[in-house]
């Protein structure tokens, strides 16, 4: 049984090293932030139903 070495980079699809990578999955802190920022500004989303803006079961 051989052991996974490396992936690739879910951002820049380069080969990254699985072993001491500490961007792991990512090969970079670059590739790291960029999929941060990404999802910090809505860019990537779960589909599913919008949330209610107020809570009808709360009362003020």
């Amino acid at each position: 049984m051989s052991a996974l070495q490396s992936i690739k980079c879910p951002h820049c699809r380069k080969e990254a090293p699985l072993a001491g990578n500490p961007y792991r999955p990512f090969c970079s802190q670059r590739c790291k932030m960029i999929d941060l920022g990404a999802w910090a500004t809505d860019d990537y989303r779960i589909p599913g139903e919008k949330a209610p803006e107020k809570d009808e079961d709360y009362e003020d």
